[in-house]
């Protein structure tokens, strides 16, 4: 049995998410907690847990509700371990710790499925809040390496802004306009080899995005220096 996964927009662009097998349910950045409840009791699902991408109040708002109204335990950053399970229906959602754009971003990788937070958006990244540039580097550099099947859904719905970043850094970049129809703002997600092909942040090793840092006279020799030189490029 596979587990699914639920997207709940509120606010402007936070997107807030549901992971649930048959009956049992995880909460995730609960903002839109109303109708998080409403699919609870309209799939009879039982909600165990709720917790967060990280602790920025934007991703925290909904959870007293939440909590109160399901009776349903608060999973916090000291329950979020690196590698850690949390099982729903007897089916694993496995934890990342990929601070970066905070020191406490968790990433949740369900079946094909990541929830990505504030780590990694479709198109671009997070700022680094955290100020750990190296932190973030390997954090990235980890999800890079998931099957490129993966399905990611993103924290936020950036996507006309990235598009527009990544379009001024590579206008003959052919695989920007696929990308941005496939844009559904129903349901913001990609799969990660798509990424790899758009987002400037993920393709700091392509050759085309190496030549446009050359030219900027920015360091490209290690990956570590094409990461920073990437992430001083202001959009």
């Amino acid at each position: 049995m596979a587990l699914h996964v639920e997207q709940f927009r509120y606010g402007h662009d936070n997107l807030g998410y549901l992971v649930f097998g048959r009956s049992e349910a995880l909460a995730v950045d609960g903002g839109a907690w109303q109708e998080i409840l409403g699919f609870t009791d309209s799939q009879r699902l039982r909600l165990l847990y709720v917790t967060h991408t990280h602790r920025h109040h934007d991703h925290l708002v909904g959870s007293e509700e939440l909590l109160e109204k399901s009776g349903a335990r608060l999973l916090g950053f000291q329950d979020l371990q690196d590698g850690s399970i949390i099982a729903l229906d007897g089916e694993p959602v496995r934890v990342y710790r990929t601070p970066g754009h905070s020191i406490d971003s968790v990433c949740f990788h369900a079946g094909r499925c990541l929830l990505s937070g504030d780590t990694l958006f479709t198109g671009t990244i997070g700022n680094c809040f955290s100020g750990n540039l190296w932190a973030f580097y390997a954090s990235i550099v980890r999800l890079m390496s998931l099957p490129e099947d993966t399905v990611v859904f993103p924290g936020h719905d950036y996507r006309e802004l990235a598009v527009a970043f990544a379009r001024s850094l590579e206008p003959g970049n052919r695989d920007l306009d696929a990308y941005m129809d496939s844009h559904e703002p129903d349901c913001v997600r990609s799969l990660l080899r798509e990424e790899l092909k758009v987002n400037p942040y993920l393709r700091f090793n392509d050759p085309g995005i190496i030549g446009i840092l050359k030219k900027r006279g920015l360091p490209v020799d290690t990956e570590w220096e094409r990461w920073q030189s990437i992430m001083a490029i202001e959009e």
